[in-house]
């Protein structure tokens, strides 16, 4: 009795997996280019080297988190607060405000204080720590 073992050769090469891996790859590769473009254009200024020889006043303005607001540490109401950036702002027209808000507080807290300075139409920035301090 004889066994024949027919064994054929493989002639074909199964792309199967070759093809999930390029279609994996096509839509990482959609997913990465369109997320890179979504956003608003916005142009940053770019910074002087010269360094301003201009003093002009600097109000701090912090925002606790129970909602108090302090200027310059002194505890305010809006309606002070109001009053205050207004005669600094009639002394030096080019005066600014620091924003300094709490983690903990309700972001529309700090939205007030800016659009107070943005009524009185002073010189505005909000203050951020560093991530890690």
């Amino acid at each position: 009795m004889q066994v024949h073992n027919e064994v054929k050769p493989i002639d074909t090469i199964n792309v199967t997996p070759m093809l999930d891996l390029a279609y994996v790859l096509l839509v990482v590769f959609i997913l990465m280019t369109t997320a890179s473009v979504q956003g608003l254009p916005i142009s940053m200024p770019k910074p002087s080297n010269k360094p301003s020889t201009e003093k002009h006043d600097l109000k701090i303005v912090q925002v606790m988190s129970d909602g108090g607001v302090l200027l310059n540490g002194v505890g305010v109401t809006l309606d002070e607060l109001a009053q205050q950036l207004q005669r600094a702002k009639a002394l030096d027209a080019q005066m600014s405000v620091a924003i300094k808000g709490d983690a903990r507080t309700q972001y529309a807290n700090v939205v007030a204080i800016v659009d107070l300075c943005n009524k009185l139409q002073v010189n505005m920035g909000l203050v951020t720590a560093r991530i890690g301090t």
